[in-house]
């Protein structure tokens, strides 16, 4: 696995927003992304819209994404049984998100069930995914550690990788700071350990930060094997379940600033970014 993905993540920027942004502003925002040659655009949700009103209107916003001349994939979270039954009725959608904690707390909070029934959550999507010919991205929440002072180490991430990987057949695991305590120390050894013992896993780098410690972490992850990087323009957004401080997503323009400099290849087609880049502020005004 050498070519770098690149996995935009406007939902996550979104979701957070107390403000609805209007159906027609994602949409145009959206279409726009779709021509920046991303592997794989977040670009919606199936969850309660009493837990995330912000993504009420995914359905509506896919009904009119233009796809034709886009090779970047879609990805949906969902967050139960429910929620992936729908995404799974649209042709549309490649890949099916759900997050999945090594944090007891954050489970509870994140998807009102426990790390356990979360696991059988896991279970019955695989089966109905694999079915509709789509693929389940699960993302270890918590996983560089959690503020509630749930039990951390590196032990207990190898254990859910192997448990998730080996019993259920999930082929492609983000690890996740959720809450923007990682370092490159920890990354670097978290994706050292991990993937020459999971060859078969793809392993993705979704972090939370600050845009000021953004390249160091990608380096970290770039220079341990890692492969897949989610962000998203301007590091909007944050998981609002999380705590009440939001720390913002993986700057994208941090990524292709750190590949561009190490002279690696991205895909990205530079022009377009450029206009998503452009258009960003006034879909997050007042962000």
């Amino acid at each position: 696995m050498s070519a770098i993905k690149i996995i935009e993540c406007p939902r996550d920027a979104m979701q957070g927003i107390k403000e609805f942004i209007p159906t027609e502003t994602k949409i145009s925002y959206l279409n726009n992304l779709l021509k920046c040659n991303f592997d794989t655009l977040d670009f919606g949700s199936f969850v309660s819209p009493k837990a995330i009103p912000q993504m009420i209107d995914t359905k509506d916003v896919l009904a009119k994404l233009d796809l034709s001349a886009s090779k970047t994939k879609l990805l949906a979270i969902i967050a139960n049984e429910r929620g992936a039954e729908e995404a799974n009725s649209f042709d549309e959608i490649n890949f099916l998100g759900f997050p999945f904690s090594i944090s007891e707390t954050f489970q509870q909070r994140n998807t009102n069930s426990s790390i356990s029934e979360a696991f059988k959550k896991v279970e019955f999507i695989q089966n109905i995914t694999q079915k509709a010919n789509k693929e389940l991205v699960v993302y270890l929440s918590m996983g560089f550690g959690n503020p509630y002072n749930d039990e951390w180490n590196s032990e207990i991430v190898a254990i859910w990788t192997e448990k998730l990987h080996k019993d259920l057949g999930i082929k492609i695991l983000a690890l996740s700071d959720t809450i923007g305590c990682a370092n490159p120390n920890l990354v670097s050894d978290l994706f050292k350990n991990l993937i020459p013992a999971f060859p078969n896993v793809e392993f993705g780098a979704h972090l939370h930060t600050l845009p000021e410690n953004a390249i160091e972490l990608i380096d970290a992850a770039y220079n341990s094997g890692c492969r897949r990087f989610d962000g998203a323009i301007k590091g909007y957004g944050g998981c609002p379940m999380a705590k009440n401080d939001l720390t913002g997503n993986m700057p994208s323009e941090k990524i292709i600033e750190y590949l561009n400099q190490n002279a690696i290849e991205t895909g990205i087609n530079s022009r377009e970014f450029q206009n998503a880049f452009n258009q960003v502020d006034s879909v997050f005004p007042n962000h």
